[in-house]
């Protein structure tokens, strides 16, 4: 029976990122892994298969065509007739998965880590460590990394099939359907309906909560709404859905908002109402593996599950499902089972969602900062009045910093407009390090750039905003 020092339960963010960090501390790794695409093995889990990555490089091909289509000519350029090649972006969209995924299998041979395909089960554990079921072959390992993720939730009353789909099939429809449902307005639902809408699907959102982006900051939330119904999308808050019915000519759902009921018509219906842990397989019952009332693994603040020797990060403890969460969390177990003080700062994790206008932010928003009894100061600075903005077309939304308004501390930062999925890190880093808003207003940020939105609005705490 071969041994390892660790052996990872699942190839996603969270698994791989473990492996490759344990290899880098001279354990002897192994990682087990079930996902496959195309029929094929390929690691990388949801996120570099179905998910993060397919989806980001649908929206940069279906943002390219939109462009064409409706700002070009304001740059001087003429388009006389722009089309859309659904396969030939569905086959770029597959190179850049599978350039990714083949990466990892390389970085696993470059650090000497045993890869096994199929299902890894816990059987039982003896002197030696833990005897895991890896595909078929037993083996056993004096650490054990649960990280086998998330699936889709389902709707019971919308399984999936056919024309009723998840994030995976939202993403390989071989045209674009003509009306597109999307149940659920969080960001999968927001983001795939985003694409097909551009592409020139009539989209429509139905949303069971009766707010838009409830967790983000009232202000980013409403601008953020008011920006994607300019765009088109139809949205419906409050929609209790009673019935769905598919035949083979699409999908019709009968749903109340208010006192009345209404029935849609939908070529394709995207159902994007969460995920659940996976621990199919895992033998989780068999050897007393504690889960929670929700499925979740249960872990302590060092992910340590009820079992000597076995641990769990990623989608599988639950918080935040985000790929670099669920990375970090991968790098800090691994650093800790070499006895070193790994650590994830979960206050200051990024959330960005990949619309257009993009939505990204991190730490606490204005209500929660003051429900925690904070006394806050906000500033707030718009794209319209930044440089960069208006020279690269996109001057929509804003940058919003909240800090202590004893402390100067920076306690959240909120954007919404064009990249501020890479302006929201330098946020984080203050944040990380402590910093204040003056710390961050400090800062020399080059000329013209989108970033200099960031340091106006940290300015604009102390109402000394330069340039508004």
């Amino acid at each position: 029976m071969d041994s390892y020092d660790v052996l990872v339960i699942g190839g996603g963010p969270a698994g791989y990122v473990a492996a490759i960090r344990a290899a880098q501390l001279g354990f002897q790794v192994a990682c087990v892994d079930a996902f496959e695409r195309d029929g094929k093995a390929s690691l990388g889990g949801t996120c570099l298969n179905v998910g993060c990555i397919p989806s980001k490089a649908m929206l940069d091909s279906s943002e390219k065509f939109e462009m064409i289509q409706t700002e070009a000519h304001e740059h001087g350029i003429q388009v006389e007739v722009a089309s859309v090649d659904v396969s030939r972006m569905l086959s770029r969209k597959n190179g850049v998965v599978d350039k990714l995924t083949g990466g990892i299998a390389y970085l696993f041979k470059k650090n000497k880590i045993k890869s096994f395909f199929g299902t890894g089960r816990l059987v039982r554990q003896d002197e030696a460590g833990w005897v895991v079921d890896a595909a078929g072959t037993e083996v056993v390992a004096r650490h054990v990394i649960v990280a086998t993720g998330s699936n889709p939730r389902e709707l019971p009353l919308a399984p999936f099939g056919g024309h009723i789909v998840e994030n995976s099939g939202a993403l390989s429809f071989e045209a674009v359907p003509g009306k597109l449902g999307v149940i659920g307005a969080g960001v999968i639902g927001l983001e795939l309906g985003s694409v097909w809408r551009r592409l020139g699907a009539e989209v429509t959102v139905l949303e069971a909560l009766p707010g838009f982006l409830m967790a983000a900051d009232d202000a980013v939330s409403k601008e953020a709404l008011k920006q994607f119904k300019k765009q088109g999308l139809d949205f419906h808050f409050g929609a209790n859905i009673s019935e769905v019915k598919q035949d083979e000519g699409g999908v019709t759902v009968t749903y109340a908002e208010g006192e009345e009921t209404k029935t849609a018509q939908f070529d394709k219906l995207i159902v994007s109402i969460g995920r659940v842990p996976n621990t199919q397989g895992l033998g989780a019952q068999e050897v007393g593996l504690e889960l929670d009332e929700r499925g979740f693994v249960k872990v302590d603040s060092h992910y340590r599950t009820n079992l000597p020797g076995v641990y769990a990060i990623g989608d599988v403890i639950g918080g935040a499902m985000l790929a670099h969460k669920a990375e970090e969390e991968g790098v800090a177990l691994a650093e800790q089972l070499a006895g070193q003080a790994g650590h994830v700062a979960y206050d200051a994790v990024p959330w960005v969602i990949y619309t257009s206008p993009e939505i990204a932010w991190a730490g606490l928003t204005e209500k929660a900062a003051k429900e925690q009894g904070l006394s806050v100061k906000t500033g707030q600075f718009p794209f319209s009045a930044n440089g960069r903005a208006l020279g690269h077309g996109d001057p929509r939304g804003f940058v919003k910093v909240v800090a202590d308004a004893n402390t100067d501390r920076i306690l959240g930062v909120h954007m919404i407009g064009a990249n501020v999925s890479e302006l929201i890190a330098e946020t984080v880093a203050i944040m990380e390090f402590g910093g204040s808003a003056e710390d961050l207003a400090r800062t020399v940020h080059a000329h013209p750039t989108l970033a200099e939105a960031v340091k106006e609005a940290a300015l604009a705490v102390d109402g000394r905003a330069l340039h508004m």
